[in-house]
């Protein structure tokens, strides 16, 4: 059976003919698309997780929300960059967000690209290890549904 969702980057802008013009516009709309989507009949909504933009930088609590406000479709983040996260505190919100939306929650997670924000971790004043010295991180992942 073939599914078919969206992903949304909830870029949002000050200019002039912006209809996303601020980071509360980008979550409302967010929450108001998953559930359109799921009234057409759609099967998922993932949102890439992206910081030092203005873009959606903290997905767990639109999950949650996609969650309660749905009945059906799957959700879940396009790719956390691990490198600016506390693993330890991103599974206890992935699996809350899971919880609430019954087992539909998919956590897609990275180690990172080399794209232009590659030093965005200034921005919180943030010097994270040499990759090389990275230590792996052994988490209990939430129990999430069937692949999306």
């Amino acid at each position: 059976m073939k599914k078919i969702g969206f992903l949304s980057f909830g870029h949002w802008s000050e200019t002039p003919y912006s209809q996303v013009r601020s980071g509360s516009d980008a979550l409302i709309q967010s929450l108001e698309l998953a559930v359109a989507a799921e009234e057409l009949g759609a099967d998922g909504a993932f949102y890439r997780v992206h910081h030092f933009a203005r873009q959606l930088g903290s997905p767990f609590p639109l999950l949650a929300a996609v969650g309660a406000r749905t009945k059906r479709i799957e959700m879940g983040t396009a790719v956390v960059d691990m490198r600016y996260e506390n693993p330890f505190y991103m599974a206890e919100d992935a699996g809350a967000a899971d919880l609430l939306a019954g087992g539909r929650m998919q956590l897609g997670i990275s180690r990172g690209s080399p794209e232009q924000v590659i030093d965005g971790y200034r921005h919180f004043g943030y010097q994270p290890a040499e990759v090389r010295r990275m230590p792996t991180w052994r988490v209990a992942t939430p129990r999430c549904s069937s692949s999306f």
